[in-house]
Formats: structure tokens, sequence, C-alpha cells
């Protein structure tokens, strides 16, 4: 899969995946070529984002996340935007999984902290727990499911905010005062005590 590859059209991956979703197995080797570097460079970001030790790599995040999608039962994509985004819960999942396992290696003590880098605005300076991060982000959904996709979208799949708006049907101005508002939330209930 070599990183020269002509990014292919949103149309030629959207069709593949309504394809893939009808039953079609062809549809589905002919996208993973496709989509595998977008799907790299949202892992590589993710993993930018965690500690410089971390024993999963990118292209293992890929392939994990591609196992899982691939075993989705009635997946029904109408674009592109929307598997991405179903791309980017399956990596956070891997993530937030990988954390566990690491923090129970340890026992549940002495877990090391992740830094979040130039994205958020809850952790500009301060450091974060993935598993804070997820327990917030999963109360939020409770409170505001948008607020919560929204931050998954950016965040996690790595879309634009015009590309999140485009796919919830919002304009760039509700996106952004959402996330605004979101990242004001997860901040807050990252600074509570557990």
């Amino acid at each position: 899969m070599d990183g020269d590859a002509e990014t292919p059209s949103p149309e030629r991956v959207t069709a593949l995946l309504v394809r893939w979703t009808d039953g079609d197995a062809d549809a589905l080797d002919a996208l993973m070529p496709l989509v595998y570097l977008e799907l790299r460079k949202t892992a590589h970001a993710l993993l930018r984002r965690e500690r410089s030790d971390h024993t999963l790599q990118p292209t293992a995040l890929v392939h994990e996340a591609w196992l899982r999608l691939v075993r989705q039962d009635r997946v029904s994509f109408e674009h592109r935007k929307q598997f991405f985004g179903l791309a980017a819960q399956v990596m956070r999942r891997i993530l937030v999984d990988h954390a566990r396992a690491a923090q129970a290696a340890k026992r549940g003590g002495g877990a090391p902290v992740d830094a979040l880098e130039d994205g958020m605005a809850i952790s500009h300076d301060k450091t974060f727990d993935l598993l804070v991060l997820d327990q917030a982000l999963t109360e939020l959904g409770r409170v505001d499911a948008r607020q919560a996709q929204l931050i998954e979208l950016r965040y996690f799949g790595g879309l634009t905010v015009d590309e999140v708006a485009d796919l919830l049907g919002l304009s760039p101005a509700t996106i952004s005062r959402g996330q605004r508002a979101a990242e004001a939330w997860l901040s807050q209930a990252m600074a509570r005590p557990a």
C-alpha cells in the first residue's frame, strides 16, 4: 500500500461501501486498499497522542480496526464519512481496551498518564488518562449524544469541522459551537475526582 498512491474519489469509496453493505465480498476486497492510507493516517494521529512507549503501532491499530469493521453485522453506509466515523469509534474502543489491559497488567496502579497534543482545548497543558477521557466521553454521550459524536468524529476520526457538519447535516458554525461546549463539558468531567 504505497504512500504515493492517488487519493481515491469519495464517490468510488461510497460505491464500494454500498456494494459491501449489499453483501458483495469483492467490494470489500477492493475497498481495503482505497481506505487503508486514510485509516493509517487516523491511527497515526491517535497514537501520536499516546505515550511514547505505547506498544500498539499504527499498522496494528488499522488491522485490528479493519477486522472489527468487517465483522460488523447489519452495517449500512450512505457515504464514506459514515464509514470513517465508525472506524473512529472502533479505533477508540481498541485504544481504550488496550489501556484497560495495560492498567490491569499493572494491577491498577502506576499506569502512565498520556498527553493530548494540539487538539482539544481541555488539555493544552494538562495530561489525561485515556480511560478517564473514555469515561467522560461516554458520560457526555448520555447527556448529549451529538456532542459526544462530534468529538469522536473530530478527534478520533480526524474529520474536519466541515466534514462533520456535512456528515451530521449541520452548519460548520453549529459544529464549532458544539465542539467548544463539549470540550468545556469534558474538561469539567475529567477534572472531577474519581
